[in-house]
Parts: structure tokens; C-alpha cells; sequence
């Protein structure tokens, strides 16, 4: 099947798996910018890692050292000549509104994340950061918002002065500073980075299945609330926390446990 699915997101993305992890490499030349037929691909991708149940983590990647993703392809967003609607639940770039995804993804930003290639990064759960990369929404410079998760979302990821005026200046950020912010986990140099990347994935890997995409569901429910209000959070006061209510009544919770008191490592089913 993945054989299958490469051949139809061939010269957009690239998916590769090892284990319980699977590399989404961005492909499309030269600099990953994103039209609609890239965020159907990266839906695609994004989904597959969702449904398959014997992957646990994603590493989100660029083929590409010139860019992570240089951002919105301008010839497709001013021309109709691209057919075919855009990713139908991810949104733009195809992952930054794809709430099915509830298995943790990397983002390793190997070159500059510009405009929407930022806002692909700041969709995913940890963002590792090449030493000469830097990040920058410079939107406004082109008649636009960074609405595809930018000024959503980074000013609740560093301090709200420091996110804005990024928006406000177009002015690039460097991983030194990214790492300083705390948006950044780690940084390392380039030929490092995705070395790191799967270092860090297939130890996320170990942890229970259920209760990592239950983290992912109730950061989400808590995402904007107070302390009052995120501190009533429970399995049953929110539709959308299906794996945190499978998790609280999962042999694995028990098998978590278990392996704990009796010095050994856990036998995850899923379940």
C-alpha cells in the first residue's frame, strides 16, 4: 500500500517508514511552496500515519536545503489553472486543520520555514530546527495574512509582542533565537538534524499508543481556557476526546502499570 501511495503523491511528497515511524518528506521542487494539489498530498500523508495503526509517530521533513517550505505558491493561488479542490479536512497545506491526526508529528526545519511553511511547523507537536535555518511570515509584504495558522497560533507559542512584530516586520527569526523563544525543542546543524529527528520520534514511539493521541486531544480541549476551566477536564465533558475516553478503560493503561512495578518494558496492543 505505501509503494502504491508514494506513486500518487510522486513529486509532491515522500513517505518513508521505519518501524513505528514514518518520515513525511516534502518533495516538491525547488522549495516545497504549496499549491492545492500539495495539500491534498499532504492530507494523504497525514492520514495514512493516523490510520495505520502500527505507526505511532511522524517526522515532518524537506527534500529540499533551500527551503523547509518557502510557503504559498503564487502561481496556483492567482491562477485557475491548477485543478482539483484543496485538502478537503487538513486546510492549507493540508495538515494545519487535520484534527483526525492525533499521533504526534516533528517538524525537522532543515532550511527556512517562510510565510506557510511556518505554518505547516507550528502544526506539528515538537519543532527541532537546523543552526542555519530561520523563520519568517512576511505576508503582510504581500497583501496578505498569515491566516493559515500564523497569527492563530504563534502568539500562542512565544510571548504575543515578540510573535506580532514578526508579523508586523516580515523580519526572519534564527534558530537561535526560535530555541531562546522556547518554540524551538532543539536545535542542531544541518547534516545533525534529521539524525536527531528520528532519535527523538522513535523514542516518542515507545510511550502508549492511546495516551499519546489522548494528550494530543485534550491539549487541544484545553488549548485558550483557564486554569478554572482547563481543570474540569475530563474524559466525558468533551465529544471530541474519544482516545482519552478508550485510554481511561484500555488494557493498555493497565499494562503501563504493570511493567512499571515489575521493572520491565511495556507490551503496547492499542487497545
Amino acid at each position: 500500500m505505501l509503494n502504491e501511495l508514494n506513486r500518487e503523491l510522486e513529486g509532491f511528497v515522500q513517505l518513508h517508514r521505519d518501524g513505528a515511524v514514518l518520515e513525511i518528506k516534502m518533495v516538491k521542487p525547488k522549495v516545497n511552496s504549496i499549491c492545492r494539489r500539495f495539500s491534498r498530498c499532504m492530507e494523504r500523508a497525514g492520514l495514512y500515519l493516523q490510520n495505520d495503526p502500527d505507526l505511532r509517530v511522524g517526522i515532518l521533513s524537506s527534500g529540499s536545503d533551500k527551503a523547509f517550505s518557502a510557503g504559498l505558491d503564487f502561481h496556483d493561488a492567482t491562477s485557475s489553472t491548477e485543478r482539483g479542490p484543496g485538502a478537503e479536512e487538513g486546510g492549507f497545506g493540508g495538515i494545519t486543520t487535520l484534527w483526525a491526526l492525533k499521533k504526534p508529528l516533528i517538524a525537522a526545519i532543515n532550511a527556512p520555514a517562510i510565510g506557510g511553511g511556518l505554518e505547516l511547523a507550528l502544526s506539528c507537536d515538537i519543532l527541532l530546527m537546523a543552526d542555519e535555518a530561520f523563520l519568517q511570515l512576511p505576508e503582510l509584504q504581500r497583501g496578505l495574512l498569515p491566516d493559515g495558522g500564523g497569527l492563530q497560533r504563534l502568539p500562542r507559542r512565544i510571548p504575543y509582542h515578540v510573535a506580532t512584530a514578526m508579523i508586523w516586520t516580515g523580519e526572519p527569526m534564527s534558530a537561535a533565537e526560535a530555541h531562546r523563544w522556547g518554540l524551538i525543542y532543539r536545535t542542531a546543524p544541518r547534516e545533525q538534524l534529521m539524525t536527531l529527528a528520528w532519535k527523538i520520534a522513535r523514542h516518542v514511539a515507545k510511550g502508549a499508543p492511546l495516551a499519546q493521541q489522548a494528550l494530543k486531544e485534550a491539549l487541544r480541549a484545553v488549548d485558550g481556557q483557564s486554569d478554572r476551566e482547563a481543570m474540569t477536564l475530563r474524559a466525558d465533558s468533551n465529544d471530541d476526546l474519544e482516545y482519552f475516553r478508550r485510554m481511561l478503560i484500555s488494557e493498555d493503561m493497565i499494562e503501563g502499570q504493570r511493567a512499571f512495578l515489575e521493572k520491565r518494558e511495556p507490551r503496547w496492543t492499542g487497545s
